[in-house]
């Protein structure tokens, strides 16, 4: 059992095991369908208990739950409840940052406007004082903390404290006028980072907020361009991404210790493509890989996970994103499967651009989840595009289908067009997908495309590798980046499209696997994943690699004289032709 440090009450999530299991998707249309904001705050409660005493519960939904709480008590009038539940929703958040995803920030903002406005002072004021404490900790100087300053003097002065009210605007007087060096500036100490920019197109609807991770929203928008840059700490363990945990005594994101999301810079169609033609030609390889996330992501954290894949594999070619306007809740399933399918469109003349504009020679794709469905629609309406046409060679190297949650006999199907227009498809699916699971609930049963176990599908258009040991992962799924194996899977792939049978810890799951198409199952004990991972980053972007280039490298950062030799083996035989 674990509890939550909060500033009003104590927001306390068990790990003890319950009788019932809570449904999203049902509680979503529930939540949807009734009428008033009463209705909606009884389901919330009774959710929330029962998430409180669920068996591993979902710590991101609980986050949400808390935080359309907050939206319904304001609805209803009841400010000062609103306000205590916004505050202890930071609480949580701020706790629990690296699992809900959630930035404390706007909720502290918000717990304390809902104070103000219930006549709530004390809890303004320590709301302000977090505020404070927060930007001061992430690194704000100047008037963005000087206004809050002012704030919490007038905020003092309506309590009547006059003498703290004037020490206040002294504090903001000092704050305004002082030099910058004289403020602390963590990261002199903390170590370094490392600066990824990845190139994006999304049609997502820009926000009107400066800040980057609020730049774009969850509403629909027409196709837009730009670049961004998404720091990452030298201390990064590959796989994750490093968010502020209060446990660590961090209250705000610090480049020296967590993956960030830097800047945000939108282009003109002319102008993206430009800098792309540029950069490929700059880079050692001149190839991208382009990601497309799933259900229940946010630009920001899209961001984040494209930077990472892309440092976690020293990849030498162009990261690209492509971010469609999934809300970035987990109750809001239903609206991402309701936009996905426009963004699939929009995504097929973007990939059209991208090959014909980008200088690339080679464009590789991954596709995570629900993004599978924007991507599968895409690459079908470029086959048919392409229908009669003498292309020499596939339009695109390797495509990944990481969990797709799409229909199974449907993915299937539209394989058999899509199939051309890559050097290989591969078909990433796990029988532990609690997401997947869900989702073929809402689906009347119809197995997934992303699902192994019984109904795991096979096809010779298409190489699918059951990665089920690599565990749950939950609505979050991300086991495809999170995990060094699949990781060194794909980097194989990257590198040089050896066939499953020839790569790290793959063994065929029925006698129908071959060089091209059906199932393999993925063992973690026999492939030396993080190995795997660090001796590609350092040879696998190399466009001439032998033997002995392999064994030099091995020897250099290999000691043990066994796993020397398995590491030469595993990779030689990723290089012989099949």
């Amino acid at each position: 059992m674990f509890c939550v440090m909060t500033l009003v009450g104590p927001v306390v999530v068990s790990a003890q095991s319950s009788a019932s299991q809570f449904d999203t998707v049902s509680f979503e249309l529930d939540y949807a369908a009734a009428s008033n904001a009463v209705d909606r705050l009884v389901l919330l409660e009774d959710a929330i208990s029962k998430l409180q005493s669920a068996e591993n519960p979902d710590l991101r939904l609980f986050a949400e739950l808390l935080s359309l709480r907050v939206d319904e008590l304001e609805a209803t009038g009841r400010l000062d409840e609103a306000a205590r539940a916004a505050a202890d929703l930071y609480g949580f958040a701020v706790s629990r940052a690296g699992e809900t995803g959630i930035d404390p920030l706007p909720t502290i903002m918000k717990a304390g406007q809902l104070a103000e406005a219930a006549g709530n002072f004390r809890l303004t004021l320590r709301m302000k004082e977090a505020e404070l404490d927060w930007r001061r900790d992430g690194g704000q100087t100047g008037e963005a903390l000087a206004q809050i300053l002012d704030d919490m003097a007038r905020i003092a002065t309506a309590m009547g404290n006059s003498e703290r009210a004037a020490q206040l605007t002294e504090d903001a007087s000092t704050v305004r006028t002082a030099p910058d060096d004289i403020v602390e500036n963590r990261s002199d100490t903390d170590g370094g980072f490392h600066e990824v920019e990845v190139f994006y197109a999304t049609d997502r609807a820009r926000t009107g907020e400066d800040d980057p991770t609020e730049f774009y929203g969850a509403d629909r928008g027409e196709l837009d361009y730009g670049t961004l840059v998404v720091t990452v700490p030298d201390t990064h363990v590959p796989g994750a991404i490093e968010a502020p945990s209060v446990w660590r005594l961090e209250f705000a994101p610090n480049p020296t210790r967590h993956v960030m999301l830097q800047s945000v810079t939108p282009l003109g169609f002319d102008t993206f493509f430009e800098l792309m033609r540029n950069a490929v030609a700059a880079r050692e390889k001149r190839e991208a890989f382009v990601f497309v996330h799933g259900f229940n992501v946010r630009f920001d954290a899209a961001a984040k996970r494209a930077a990472q894949l892309a440092y976690d594999m020293n990849y030498r070619g162009v990261p690209i994103l492509y971010s469609w306007p999934s809300a970035g809740k987990t109750m809001a399933y239903v609206a991402d499967t309701a936009v996905v399918r426009l963004s699939g469109r929009r995504l097929s003349q973007f990939l059209q651009d991208l090959h014909d504009r980008s200088g690339a020679d080679v464009i590789h794709i991954v596709a995570h989840s629900m993004g599978n469905r924007a991507l599968t629609d895409a690459l079908e309406l470029l086959a048919a595009r392409q229908q009669g046409s003498k292309e020499p060679e596939p339009m695109f190297g390797q495509i990944f289908f990481a969990a797709p949650d799409v229909d199974a006999g449907l993915f299937s199907e539209m394989t058999r067009s899509i199939r051309p227009l890559a050097q290989r498809l591969t078909l990433y699916a796990s029988e532990q997908d609690w997401a997947l699971v869900t989702s073929r609930k809402l689906h009347g049963n119809a197995p997934r495309a992303g699902q192994a176990g019984a109904d795991i599908l096979e096809h010779p258009h298409f190489d699918t590798v059951d990665m089920s040991a690599l565990g749950e992962d939950m609505l979050a799924h991300s086991y495809f980046a999170n995990d060094g194996s699949a990781l060194a899977d794909i980097m194989a792939l990257l590198w040089r499209n050896p066939a499953p049978g020839q790569r790290c810890g793959l063994s065929p799951l029925s006698d129908t696997a071959s060089l091209v198409g059906g199932a393999w199952t993925y063992n973690k004990e026999t492939c030396d994943a993080p190995n795997i991972i660090g001796l590609l980053s350092l040879i696998g972007q190399e466009n001439e690699v032998s033997v002995e280039k392999i064994r030099a490298v091995i020897a250099e950062h290999v000691t043990d004289p066994q796993r020397a030799a398995a590491l030469q083996k595993q990779l030689v035989e990723m290089m012989e032709e099949p």
